[in-house]
């Protein structure tokens, strides 16, 4: 492993799921100019011995393997164990190639497909980490998404319906896991990454570096998030402020709150989830 020592001396380092697209690539470059050690990890090995040229001094190691189906990621977390790293973080950028086109026009198996390789690798993979990043205190995990999640994406309808499954199972993982002291994140981008520029478009490279400096800005906010703000967190909880209501007032109060409740909830995905 290029600049990582294995017995456990050096801080946390960041793991980086699909690191061979576009989106992970600018991570993995963002977080070794921040000065961070990665665990970059593809199921393309062409692309990660690219990463390992680029980037052959840094604090870098790089793992072919695959989270497309549950025993693919239970896999991946016994060889993570193995090599005795701590991981403070993840960031997951999964997505499959899919082709354009109207979604009542094409096979019911395009629609399959872009399921099983932009949602179902995100939680066979949280499935299998999250046990292992509870280990870490204030731990953070940041989902990248497609465009097209809020509103159809012409031509590309089954990504959105995939873009907007991802969303929803965003704010359930992040209200599953922030039980566990682990911050759950989504970063949907509004256009995609075009790799195949990448290479000779600056404007494109930079592009990519900036998603990756946005989602490690989402794990350092997420980890203050869950830092105790309060050496008395554990206090007694104060009594409820209509406790010394007169009962007239009592009932006024809790006639206006029966009023309320008929409003729709906020949703839960305003405070963890970023466009971008």
């Amino acid at each position: 492993m290029n600049g990582i020592i294995d017995n456990g001396t050096i801080a946390p380092a960041l793991l980086v799921l699909g690191a061979g697209g576009e989106a992970g690539r600018g991570v993995v470059r963002a977080a070794l100019d921040d000065g961070r050690a990665v665990v970059a990890v593809s199921h393309d090995a062409a692309a990660l011995q690219a990463l390992r040229g680029a980037h052959p001094r840094a604090p870098l190691r790089t793992l072919q393997a695959s989270v497309a189906s549950d025993g693919d990621a239970a896999g991946l977390a016994a060889r993570l164990r193995a090599l005795r790293i701590g991981f403070d973080g993840v960031v997951a950028s999964l997505v499959g190639d899919h082709p354009c086109g109207r979604l009542v026009e094409q096979p019911d198996s395009v629609l399959r497909k872009t399921l099983d390789e932009d949602l179902m690798p995100h939680l066979f993979a949280a499935r299998h980490l999250f046990p292992m990043l509870s280990e870490h205190a204030a731990s953070g995990y940041v989902l990248i998404g497609g465009p097209g999640g809020d509103y159809p994406w012409a031509g590309y309808g089954h990504c959105s319906i995939a873009a907007a499954a991802l969303r929803m199972m965003a704010r359930v993982l992040h209200d599953e896991a922030a039980r566990h002291g682990l911050h759950v994140q989504l970063l949907a981008l509004d256009a995609p990454l075009d790799g195949t520029r990448a290479a000779h478009d600056a404007a494109a490279f930079d592009r990519a570096t900036t998603t990756g400096r946005r989602a490690l800005a989402m794990l350092d906010i997420g980890r203050e998030t869950l830092r105790p703000s309060h050496p008395d967190r554990h206090r007694a909880v104060p009594r409820h402020p209509t406790d010394h209501l007169p009962a007239r007032e009592l009932r006024d109060a809790r006639a206006l709150l029966s009023s309320l409740s008929v409003l729709p909830p906020t949703s839960p995905g305003i405070l963890h989830d970023e466009a971008f």
